[in-house]
């Protein structure tokens, strides 16, 4: 189940084949392939070359994986518990000087989608999660006050989604859906869609 998307305009084979499944199937990933995507995370633009990424990495069913785990709401844990490693994704909102940085978020956004699209060239897939309890998440990891912990990702092969609770199948198999251009491109003034889309 590809669920390729159909796109207006000619983009990337990878971009076109990303979605965010909640099917695993619980065979384990190899260490070549996450380290792959962790690679494509590290050479991510950031900010000065800041890079103020860090990331947890947590594989079935050790101390890591159990302690994002513990994070995710209820209805994340109810599919998330097949993904074969999970991985929290967290940022250094200061510089090396403990001056703000006013893009971390930003830089933490642009690591994780290039490892996500390193992990579609992989044969993998991932599903982003912002439901967690990132409080918890400092906590369990002992974060120090200039880490935050913004999201986790899923990863792994696609599985069947049968396995999924019922509720979650048909989110499953529908077709993926995105808004026109032109109701997020502008030229002049916000709202007014921009000649080039149009």
């Amino acid at each position: 189940m590809t669920k390729e998307a159909i796109t207006g305009n000619d983009i990337n084979i990878l971009l076109k084949k990303r979605w965010s499944p909640r099917a695993f199937d619980d065979r384990p990933v190899e260490k070549e392939k996450l380290l792959s995507m962790l690679e494509a995370a590290r050479w991510s633009p950031s900010a000065s070359n800041i890079q103020p990424w860090h990331f947890f990495v947590g594989l079935k069913d050790d101390e890591t994986y159990v302690n994002i785990f513990q994070t995710l709401i209820e209805f994340n844990q109810m599919w998330a518990k097949n993904a074969p490693v999970l991985i929290l994704n967290c940022g250094r909102i200061t510089t090396d000087k403990g001056e703000s940085n006013g893009t971390w978020q930003y830089d933490l956004g642009q690591a994780v989608a290039h490892m996500s699209i390193q992990a579609m060239d992989e044969g993998l897939f991932v599903h982003q999660m912002s439901g967690f309890d990132a409080i918890k998440a400092a906590d369990l990891f002992q974060l120090t006050d200039d880490v935050k912990a913004v999201s986790v990702t899923a990863v792994g092969y696609l599985g069947d989604p049968s396995i999924l609770h019922p509720r979650m199948q048909k989110s499953e198999l529908a077709a993926r859906i995105r808004k026109e251009m032109d109701t997020f491109v502008h030229s002049k003034v916000f709202g007014e869609a921009s000649v080039f889309v149009k």
